[in-house]
């Protein structure tokens, strides 16, 4: 494991150190146990899309780790005035010892890991989001023990979430059941890589996919870089909704998970919300703690 771009990068034994790792770091964070793995190290994080969790997720985790997060800022860095990635990537390698990023191309992070040569870790693209799901399936583990016979409904847009999530459930034996309409369905690459998995299913049928799921996903209807198609895609996901009735087909002790932020009364009703807030903190604070140990995983000696 040289860099973390997206999930179909990780076998199942890597995700599953990882999370171990995580577990570790998580209870050590809360036992008051310092852990400054990375001591010295200087983490850049490159930001082309605003972010609440993933920065602070990031620089909180970078410093518990004994290391140093440099905030850098699309507007304030050649990047974003014209300059090739492959130059960035080759300057960044002589001043750090690894890079974030957080940027709409799939393309640039690959680009950063091709040209670099430092560890590269995706915060988010438009592809992929493999922090978030890392941290997701911790928290999944944490409440049901073990992946094994569990199935995970996914409802809503086929964007990368939904491009994650498939990838990272199948990885990890999960049934993965998705009901995402027609016309906004997964990028082609993560149906190929779930074609002919007999634990994979996907259709318009939020019933179907929700029928005896141990835990169940959503996201917003129109995510960063959609909003010019918030209208349309109100229309298009009208009904597209984790609600009670959702939640009754899943099973009695079916948790529910959302990256945020969460647009209460779209694609999640506020009282299901409410129901399974402590479940959805719970994977927001496993950002930072799933985070450290990829950062570890990739950073430490």
């Amino acid at each position: 494991m040289k860099h973390l771009l997206k999930m179909s990068d990780l076998s199942k034994d890597e995700i599953i150190s990882i999370l171990d790792l995580a577990d570790q770091l998580k209870d050590e964070n809360k036992k008051g146990i310092k852990h400054p793995i990375l001591a010295g190290k200087t983490l850049g994080m490159i930001f082309q899309k605003s972010s609440t969790r993933t920065r602070v997720s990031f620089e909180v985790g970078m410093y518990q780790l004994g290391g140093y997060p440099l905030f850098l800022s699309s507007n304030d860095l050649q990047i974003g005035r014209g300059e090739p990635v492959e130059d960035t990537a080759r300057v960044l390698s002589r001043y750090l010892d690894g890079i974030m990023i957080r940027t709409y191309a799939q393309k640039e992070v690959e680009d950063l890991a091709e040209y670099g040569s430092i560890p590269i870790i995706n915060g988010l693209t438009d592809y992929a989001h493999p922090c978030q799901v890392l941290a997701d399936l911790m928290t999944i583990r944490e409440y049901k023990k073990s992946f094994d016979g569990l199935k995970m409904a996914y409802i809503g847009d086929g964007n990368n979430m939904a491009n994650s999530l498939i990838v990272g459930g199948l990885t990890v034996g999960m049934e993965v059941a998705c009901a995402i309409p027609k016309d906004y369905r997964p990028d082609p690459q993560v149906l190929e890589f779930a074609q002919g998995n007999p634990k994979f299913s996907i259709s318009d049928d939020i019933y179907a996919a929700a029928k005896d799921a141990d835990v169940l996903f959503t996201d917003v209807w129109a995510s960063m870089g959609h909003e010019a198609q918030v209208e349309a895609r109100k229309k298009a996901f009208a009904g597209i909704q984790i609600n009670g009735d959702v939640m009754a087909a899943a099973r009695p002790d079916a948790m529910v998970q959302h990256c945020l932020p969460a647009h209460r009364e779209e694609e999640i009703t506020t009282d299901v919300f409410e129901a399974h807030a402590r479940e959805i903190f719970d994977e927001a604070e496993n950002r930072m703690h799933a985070q450290k140990a990829v950062m570890v995983k990739l950073m430490g000696n």
